[in-house]
């Protein structure tokens, strides 16, 4: 069933929308339908999801898959009418204050972001989504490329993502919002 035309949407249209199996965002009131993830996608995210996961047993267990709904820029008292960006990172994690976790999903910026590129998804992740990111403050945000295997890390200094960390297949992936951790991209790449 699609959603109603409307000039603009807020989270409150999203919330009636439950029962869609469609999953939708919200870039300032615009709706944006998500296509289902291939299965390389997939396998990218499950191990991205396991390694750091791993690490955080113990202590921050607050990291999530999409589809989870994260509202950048939702203030304490705002209702969901008020609300008009709501993104699905393909992973987030939240460890410190800047981000909640509620019953519905995050309300604020996580600490770190990542999104696994795909050819739906490219333009929004790089240019929309890094705009986004890098304005509602979230400290380290991950592009992942699957067709080149490669990631990129954008870290935010005093308010900016700068020119990006890039690693490869070969390499270890520090995650700098958390002490100890790193993620092994060969296993997130695997020869073929």
């Amino acid at each position: 069933m699609a959603p109603p035309q409307k000039k603009s949407y807020t989270y409150a249209d999203l919330l009636e929308w439950e029962a869609d199996p469609t999953h939708y965002e919200l870039y300032d009131g615009q709706l944006r339908a998500l296509s289902a993830p291939t299965d390389a996608h997939q396998l990218i995210l499950t191990e991205l999801l396991t390694q750091i996961h791993t690490h955080l047993r113990g202590t921050c267990r607050s990291i999530f898959p999409a589809p989870f709904d994260v509202r950048l820029f939702e203030n304490k008292g705002d209702r969901p009418q008020d609300v008009k960006t709501v993104v699905q990172p393909d992973l987030s994690i939240v460890c410190k204050k800047n981000g909640q976790v509620d019953g519905r999903g995050i309300h604020g910026a996580p600490d770190l972001v990542v999104e696994i590129l795909s050819p739906s998804t490219k333009q929004y992740d790089c240019l929309v989504k890094y705009k986004l990111y890098q304005q509602a403050g979230i400290r380290e945000y991950w592009i992942v490329d699957p067709d080149k295997k490669l990631v990129l890390v954008y870290a935010l200094v005093e308010g900016q993502y700068y020119v990006p960390e890039v690693y490869t297949a070969r390499d270890s992936v520090p995650v700098g919002v958390l002490e100890d951790c790193a993620v092994d991209l060969t296993a997130v790449f695997p020869e073929e």
